[in-house]
Parts: structure tokens; sequence; C-alpha cells
């Protein structure tokens, strides 16, 4: 896919419609002096994709007799091969009509390129929405932001999503189309060669896309990122989604960048000067700048100062001063000194207004030049149903989400640096990522400067920023064991605190699919029994599971409420298979097992299950369940066979592999499991 062959199939549907067009006038005895036909959008610039729609506009003198008859003959051919045609027709004073009231159709006659007829009339349509658009670009501006920001809701950003819309989506090709008519505006100075690489390469992925998939569809499903890699010569999926994510993050950023420069525009007849603010640093036109006459120190420091100041006061970086910051790189003294540390953490700190500066060095790769580690996490796609955000844009979120914690912890530099850092080591093949991230953060946070104890509990966040996640949904609350086992990992109550506000962030960030109200409960019932028992106490011993007095095997099933849920007691003769049963059982009515508490005495078995039904299913009945039991007991019911339909009909995310269950025995982190 190239910009060659999109060009090659605009000139030959040129040539088509072109005969076409001249045989419909012969036909219908019409003058071309009358009536010309132009090529408008995506087609207007030459970029017509596979499959993609032919947007044309007919331009005529208003005096065309026959005119209806004229357009059907003209259509009529490509209709009936299937070719979809967008078309309009209209004289000039029409189109200047539409124009004005309609910033859609103004955008797509900025691209108008004449095909065919009289090329006076094509002209002067050029010259008009040149002019319409440059006259009124600030009544265009607030429906173009307003479709910006509609945009971005519906379809997300670009350059961090695991099945990108590629058109649609913030940092997609609509924002380049709008970066190109923004240029044309005479408002703004639009760096375009910045963004045209980016453009062309998704123009390259969409025409792949669409090649792959049969069909113009612009959204870059998981199941097809193989085969578009392939496709296009990239090693594998992840490579071409880390390119997808590279352009859309530069169209994205001059987007930004462009957009914050219009809005703080300033009258040619004010005079405006940057005010001073630090050393090296100022405020200009509500961007941060550099004082480049008043730089006597190393770069690199001036450079974490200004991006401190920019996110603590919400404002941008200017592009200007991050392209200075890299064209006049310096490195920082090993280990960094402490102010230059503290500028970190302030940046890091300063939450959401922390991104925007944060892109603004990343684009000019100064964060990897600071940081050595970051190189490798930059871009990195997750393909994992979990995550909606690349590696690097993950942790910056899990910033974002400490930055609103940091008043529930004594050490809010070390939740703001371990948030900032707790999946460095993601993407090594055969390396567990928290092992690892805990190795990397250490070099890290020696070479910012901390000192050995406080790199001692960054390394402990890291390693164990999963422990209490897991260890809440996945042991029992109740046995002293799984508290004594969190509790000899993290020693006292100020490291538990801060795991827990990490994991509270990182949880965040990742979604509501990874994070809810009911992990969170458990999470914080894990902390504040550990902390319970952090302060002497020993943990309450776990009740223990009893027959009750005279029972004979009989198949006993009790079902109470209990908050957020039922709980099932189930008691019955002890026989191979009945664990899979009643489990199969649970899973079949549509309940989610939330904990499960069984044991052996003797012959018989007993079992409390936490369950609660899903949003679309009711509470099955003791009778229900109890025939089902013993159906599944004596093989009556096929409970693999539903499960497996059950597993079909679900409406999975495409692309997301489900991967063979493992069971892992922990003997030595419960008391009798």
């Amino acid at each position: 896919m190239s910009t060659r062959e999109r060009r090659d199939r605009s000139n030959k549907f040129d040539r088509e419609l072109s005969l076409l067009f001249q045989e419909s006038l012969s036909k219908n005895q019409i003058s071309s002096q009358s009536i010309a036909l132009a090529a408008v959008g995506g087609f207007g610039r030459g970029e017509l994709r596979p499959g993609s729609d032919i947007d044309i506009t007919l331009i005529h003198d208003g005096k065309v007799k026959n005119l209806d008859q004229f357009v059907n003959d003209f259509l009529y051919p490509l209709w009936s091969t299937g070719t979809a045609v967008d078309h309009s027709v209209r004289t000039i004073n029409e189109l200047s009509e539409v124009a004005q009231s309609d910033v859609r159709v103004i955008l797509g006659l900025l691209d108008l390129r004449h095909l065919v007829g009289n090329s006076e009339l094509t002209g002067n349509a050029e010259t008009l929405a040149l002019r319409l658009w440059q006259k009124n670009i600030k009544k265009y501006l607030p429906q173009i932001k307003s479709s910006i920001i509609e945009r971005t809701e519906r379809s997300g950003e670009l350059a961090f999503l695991l099945e990108p819309d590629l058109k649609e989506a913030r940092g997609g090709l609509r924002d380049a189309n709008i970066l190109r008519a923004l240029s044309k505006s005479n408002l703004i100075q639009v760096p375009f060669e910045r963004v045209s690489e980016a453009e062309v390469r998704l123009l390259n992925v969409r025409d792949a896309l669409h090649t792959v998939a049969s069909k113009p569809r612009d959204q870059l499903l998981l199941t097809e990122q193989d085969k578009v890699a392939e496709k296009l010569g990239y090693l594998d999926a992840d490579a071409l989604a880390l390119d997808v994510s590279k352009s859309a993050r530069t169209i994205d950023y001059v987007m930004d960048s462009i957009w914050h420069k219009i809005e703080h525009k300033k009258s040619i007849f004010r005079k405006s000067k940057p005010s001073s603010i630090a050393k090296g640093v100022a405020i200009f036109e509500n961007e941060v700048v550099l004082n480049i006459d008043e730089i006597y120190e190393n770069s690199s420091v001036v450079g974490l100062r200004a991006a401190a100041i920019a996110a603590q006061r919400g404002l941008p970086l200017s592009p200007d001063a991050a392209l200075w910051l890299a064209e006049n790189f310096e490195e920082l003294p090993k280990p960094w000194p402490r102010e230059v540390r503290e500028d970190l953490i302030a940046f890091i700190g300063a939450g959401k207004f922390m991104v925007r500066v944060f892109e603004a060095l990343d684009q000019e790769n100064l964060i990897a030049k600071w940081i050595p580690q970051w190189e490798h996490v930059r871009f990195l796609p997750q393909r994992n149903v979990l995550h909606r955000h690349t590696v690097d844009r993950h942790m910056l979120e899990t910033a974002i989400e400490s930055a609103n914690l940091t008043r529930t912890v004594r050490r809010p530099d070390l939740l703001l640096f371990a948030s900032l850092f707790h999946d460095i080591g993601k993407g090594f093949a055969d390396l567990d990522h928290s092992s690892y991230g805990a190795e990397l953060i250490e070099n890290l946070a020696e070479l910012v400067g901390f000192s050995i104890s406080d790199i001692e509990i960054l390394s402990l966040l890291v390693r164990e920023h999963l422990t209490l996640s897991t260890a809440a949904t996945r042991r029992d609350l109740d046995d002293p064991q799984t508290i004594s086992f969190v509790v000899d990992k993290l020693k006292n109550p100020e490291n538990l605190n801060l795991l827990h506000a990490l994991s509270v962030a990182d949880g965040k960030a990742t979604g509501r699919t990874a994070w809810s109200e009911w992990k969170a409960k458990l999470v914080k019932d894990l902390v504040d029994r550990c902390l319970i028992a952090m302060s002497g106490q020993a943990p309450i011993e776990q009740p223990d599971l009893t027959l009750p007095d005279g029972y004979k095997g009989e198949l006993r099933i009790n079902l109470s409420a209990r908050e957020n849920g039922y709980e099932l007691e189930i008691l019955s003769k002890d026989q191979v298979g009945l664990l899979a049963v009643i489990a199969g059982v649970i899973s079949i009515n549509r309940l989610d097992l939330r904990n499960a508490k069984t044991k052996t005495i003797g012959d018989f078995a007993i079992g409390k299950w936490v369950v609660s039904p899903d949003v679309n299913s009711e509470v099955p009945t003791i009778e229900r369940l109890s025939e089902q039991i013993i159906k599944g007991l004596s093989g009556e019911l096929d409970i693999q066979n539903k499960i497996d339909n059950r597993i079909s009909a679900y409406r999975k995310l495409p692309g997301i592999l489900t991967p063979d269950p493992v069971v892992t025995a922990l003997n030595d982190i419960a008391t009798s499991a």
C-alpha cells in the first residue's frame, strides 16, 4: 500500500468518470461549458482507498436543461456496478450558501480537484471555498472543536487503543485533514511536514486493512492486525501497533499545540512579552517557554524545571522549548541533584496536566534520554483484554490516579515515582514484569538520587504491585495465613499504605474491567486486616466448616442473601467429581463466584459458595440447583456441553485469545487449602 497506489486508483476513476460525463453530456445535448465535474474530500486529494466512496460534486451555471436526466445518466452506470458515490449538484451560489452553514461541506471543498467540464466553474468554486474558509474561520472553529470532542468521546484516542478507528479516533486521519485545512486558513502556521509522514503511515495501514477485510472499514480489529502487519511487511502485529501509536501521537500532539495557540492567539495590536517565573523559564501567551538568553546551567536541569512548572500550572510546554531542549541536550549529573529529582516528582504529581507536557517532551525523545529505561516501553502495545492503553500511557494514567491519593500516604514522592514506573519491566520475553521491573527501578531510583532505604521501598512496591489485588480476590481473607502472607511481604504499615494506594491507582488506570467497587472493597478489607495484624493483634481464627448433628449424607442446599450476593451452603456425600459438578452448575446458572470454602469430613463434604447473579439472570431456586447437581453427578446432565454452548454465545472481544486455564496449588499460604 502506498501513495502511488492511491494516486493510480484515483487516476483510474478520473478516467472512468470523465468518459461517463462526456457520454452523458452528448446524450442530453448539454454544452461542456455549462457544467463541471470535480472530486472532493479524499478523492479530491487523490487518496482513493480500496472500496471507498467516490466523493464528487457537479457544478453548473443554473441554465442546464434536462439536468436531472443528465445526472441519472451519469450516475446510473456507477450505481449498477455497486460503486458507492457521494455526490452533490449545485451552482456556485448554492455552494456558497451550504458551505457557510455546514463546516463539513467547506472542509470537503478545500480539497476540490477539477476532473472534466468547464474548468472555470471549478476554479471559481475553489476560489470561493478558500475565501469563505479564511473569511469565516472563527465561525467554523467552534464547530470543528465540537466535532473533535464528540469524536474523542465516541472513538477514543487512536494512539492508546487496542482496536483503534484509524479515521475517527483522536490523532487519526480526520484530525490530519483538519490540520491541513487549518494550514490554509492564514490564522496560524501549521508544521504540516511533521504530520505528513504520520498521515501517510496511517493511510497505508488503512489501505491494507481494507484489502484484508474486503470491505471499507476503518477500525483495526485485533483479528486482522497480524494479516495487516504481514501485508505491510512488519515483523508482527506489535510492530504495526507501535507504528500506528507513534503516528497518532504525532498528529494528536500537533493538533493539541495548534489548538492551544489558536485559543490563546493575541491580537497583532496587543504587545505581550514573556513573564519570567523561574531561572530560565517564563510564561508567554499561556505557554511555558524558555528564556534562552538567561540559561547558564545544564539544559536538562532547566528542562525538568520547566516541565514541573508547566504541569503544576496546567499550561503546555512550548513545542519550541521542547525542540530547543532536544537540540541542546546535556546529560544530567549522576545521581541527579536533589532539586532536579524534586522537579521530577512535582511534574509527575501534577495529575492530568502532566500528560500534555510529558507528550511534548516525549515527542522530542527527551524522556528516554533522561530515563533510558523508558525507551523500551515507549509506545509498547498491550494485547490484553484488561488493558485499554499502551504500556507507557497506562503508567501515565496510573500516575494521574496516584496524584489524587498523595494525601493518603506519608511518602507521596515514593508513590508517584513507583506509579510512573510500576510496569517498566513489561515487554521482555520470559521475564516476570514485576520482578524484573523491581530490578530496573532500583537502577533508575539510584540514578535519580533516592536514598538506599527509599530504593528498597520502591523495589518492593514494583515487585509487589499486584499482590494486594491478587490476594484479595483469590485468597480467603478469613484465613490468618492469608494475612500473614501479606504482612510478611510488606513488613510495616507505611509500605502497606503505599502499596494500597498504588494498587488503587493501577486498577483505576487499567479500566472498569480490572477495577470494580467489589474489588476495591476486598482490597480495602485485606489492608485493614493486615494493619490490625501489624499493630500486634493476632488475626481472628477462621470459623471452621462443620456438619450438622445427625447428618446422613443426603444432598442439602441452603441459600441465604448477603451483601452484594448470596451464600450457597451445599452438603453432600463425598464422591469423585462433586466439586466439578457444583462449580459447573454455578456456571450454567450465570452466577459469578466470589468466594468458596469446602471441606471433607469423613465420607461427607460441605461447602460454602459466595455468588452473585449477572445483570440478566435471576437466582435459581434450591429445587433447581438440587436437580442439576443430582443429574450432573449421574451423567444425565451434560454440564460440559452447556458450558461450551454458553462460551460460544458470549460476545467476545475480537482477537483476544483465551488462554488455557492454569491451576496452582498454593499449599504454603493457606491454613487448610
